[in-house]
């Protein structure tokens, strides 16, 4: 189960954010987010040490929590998405698709003309969007 996704922008100042628990979690999944940029940073700023080539977007698991699953992904122009998950056996395939319908969520929120790049996102339909992705995460697998 998702329990938080993020968009991060290039500075890593956070454009969205948002967690699917109750409210004792947030601040938590907040922290878990922040924590992660160092990950995201130290894979994007040492290649070698960290497998994804470089044109790969795709980050993985940046790092697992006890009861969390933190994944990652770079965009082209740098900004960040963060995935807790609270699924110990998800599959890298599920989180690639999930991702990849994330960011195009993403490029149409953006891509609105009334939206200032680099303000956080405040668009209806993104949120709507992102909570329908959320929802259908993993159920093409299980069919």
């Amino acid at each position: 189960m998702i329990v938080c996704v993020a968009v991060v922008g290039h500075q890593n100042n956070p454009l969205y954010i948002q967690s699917f628990t109750e409210a004792d979690d947030a601040l938590k999944l907040h922290h878990i987010v922040h924590c992660s940029l160092d990950v995201v940073d130290e894979r994007v700023n040492n290649p070698k040490k960290s497998g994804p080539m470089l044109n790969e977007t795709f980050l993985g698991l940046l790092y697992p929590t006890e009861n969390y699953k933190v994944y990652g992904y770079l965009t082209n122009t740098k900004v960040k998405f963060i995935l807790v998950t609270t699924d110990l056996d998800v599959r890298d395939a599920d989180v690639r698709n999930f991702f990849g319908r994330f960011h195009a969520a993403y490029v149409d929120a953006v891509s609105n003309p009334f939206h200032v790049p680099g303000k956080k996102i405040t668009s209806r339909t993104f949120a709507e969007r992102v909570s329908n992705i959320v929802k259908s995460f993993g159920l093409s697998s299980a069919g």
